[in-house]
């Protein structure tokens, strides 16, 4: 895997899980614009992750080696986790952000609504019924388990729902384009709430 030397903020992590399933580093910086170097093996996948890095203004590298001669299960999974964990270091104490994010985003036929919090509770909510089983080669089913293992090591909750939708592609590009717009969202500091972290508590 190429290592790059580029300048990073302050808000920026770099993560690398290997198991005896899958290889997986990710760069991530919360505070450049969305350029994403992706590379899973996955093409979809790819094209959906190419999605989070534009829409949540992200700079981001993904590159993951996996036993796709099983499936794509262990791949997805572990991309969601090992991304999740990056976005969790990348945010520290979430000192200054704004914490909630939502968006709705349509693609012709198909709208897809995702709210954010992070909270520190991992919880996701799903409601998506894909109108088929696959995308291509793409098991849609791996989408969720994406999802799963983000929320579970970001420490986030995250309900989704596609509200409408025909196609397949359109319902499954609107779920991450909307993700990637409440992400950046909610990461984003709040002038108003420069040092203050954003719950009653006074710890997330």
């Amino acid at each position: 895997m190429n290592q790059r030397n580029r300048k990073t903020s302050a808000r920026s992590a770099q993560i690398v899980r290997e198991t005896k399933e899958t290889r997986i580093r990710v760069e991530v910086d919360l505070d450049r614009p969305g350029s994403g170097r992706i590379s899973t093996g996955i093409g979809f996948f790819d094209h959906m992750l190419e999605q989070v890095a534009r829409h949540g203004a992200l700079d981001l590298t993904i590159e993951a080696q996996g036993d796709l001669h099983i499936d794509g299960h262990h791949t997805v999974e572990d991309v969601g986790i090992t991304l999740g964990q990056a976005v969790a270091k990348a945010v520290g104490d979430k000192r200054g952000i704004r914490r909630f994010g939502h968006a709705y985003v349509p693609l012709d036929e198909a709208l897809s609504r995702v709210v954010i919090d992070f909270s520190g509770r991992p919880g996701l909510i799903w409601q998506v019924g894909f109108k088929r089983a696959m995308i291509g080669g793409f098991d849609v089913d791996l989408v969720h388990e994406f999802f799963q293992g983000f929320v579970n090591h970001a420490q986030v909750t995250i309900h989704v729902d596609n509200l409408r939708g025909d196609n397949a592609h359109h319902q499954c590009e609107t779920v991450f384009k909307a993700f990637a717009r409440a992400l950046r969202m909610s990461v984003q500091l709040d002038p108003e709430a420069a040092d203050a972290v954003p719950s009653t508590k006074g710890s997330l």
